[in-house]
């Protein structure tokens, strides 16, 4: 039972632009995001990379945090959360805020799906090479779905899309050949190991074919493909982050919060061409 002294200390709180500026500008591992309501609650959407610690188990589960990074508590309006963040500023947690209005409240990209959702690609004792080139798949395998999207389509402008999201893909490749290469300067290169074999998985943990099968309708137009982009790149960041927590090795983690923060660079230029696409479709 969560001690009811360590719940009348002051918290502050943040607005949800507040918040969303926040993340933005902060790397991956230099905050707790914490996510206080159910499980159910977070299967149904979540702020991508939120640790979920539901309130009833938060007094035996909180010594897993780090009280010496700051710590956003949110849950779905921002009661709960409150509760939390004064529990956890009253046990000298550094620094602690409370979401106002919670994630109903927040205006960002959310992610869907159970935390265990495709946690079984990985064991958690990964080397940096092996998270290397897992990884290197996943990008190729969104890379290719979005060359296949391009070279289907009749629209011009769908088509440029899709290749530009093809692009920052490659870019994402490259990083980590050039990563891979310090690992192992003597071996086979990302590409090399990966060119034998059709991508099984792409970004977020979809398979390709299927993706393409289940969501031919709505690839046919620029604002269906554009909400599919923005689907598809917010759950490659909570799937890289939810990899991040589940990682033992220091350097492992290192790579994925670095390609978490190049997700969040995709996603801000993606919102920003639903927008003034939006607008434009309005007349605007």
């Amino acid at each position: 039972m969560i001690q009811l002294r360590k719940l009348f200390t002051p918290v502050e709180s943040m607005d949800a632009e507040e918040a969303r500026n926040y993340l933005a500008s902060h790397a991956e591992d230099a905050y707790t995001l914490l996510d206080v309501r159910q499980p159910w609650e977070y299967e149904e959407e979540h702020i991508p990379g939120a640790t979920l610690m539901p309130l009833p188990s938060l007094n035996d589960q909180y010594r897993t945090l780090d009280p010496e990074k700051p710590t956003l508590v949110h849950c779905a309006i921002g009661g709960r959360s409150r509760v939390a963040a004064q529990f956890l500023s009253g046990l000298g947690f550094k620094e602690v805020y409370n979401l106002a209005g919670g994630i109903k409240a927040y205006q960002g990209q959310k992610a869907s799906g159970p935390r265990e959702l495709n946690l079984d690609l990985i064991r958690g004792d990964e080397s940096p090479r092996e998270v290397a080139v897992l990884a290197y798949a996943m990008e190729k395998g969104l890379q290719t779905f979005h060359e296949t999207v391009a070279a289907r389509s009749k629209d011009a402008d769908l088509a440029a899309l899709c290749r530009q999201l093809a692009h920052y893909e490659e870019l994402h490749e490259e990083k980590l050949t050039a990563f891979y290469r310090q690992l192992e300067p003597s071996g086979k290169d990302l590409p090399a190991l990966t060119a034998e074999r059709e991508p099984e998985m792409m970004e977020g943990g979809f398979k390709p074919q299927e993706f393409l099968k289940e969501n031919a309708d709505q690839m046919q137009t620029l604002a269906g493909m554009l909400e599919l982009a923005l689907m598809l790149e917010t759950q490659a960041l909570d799937l890289y982050l939810r990899f991040a927590q589940k990682l033992s090795h220091a350097q492992a983690k290192e790579v994925l919060y670095t390609l978490a923060q190049e997700e969040k660079g995709h996603l801000a230029r993606l919102a920003k061409l639903w927008e003034e696409k939006a607008a434009e479709s309005s007349g605007q």
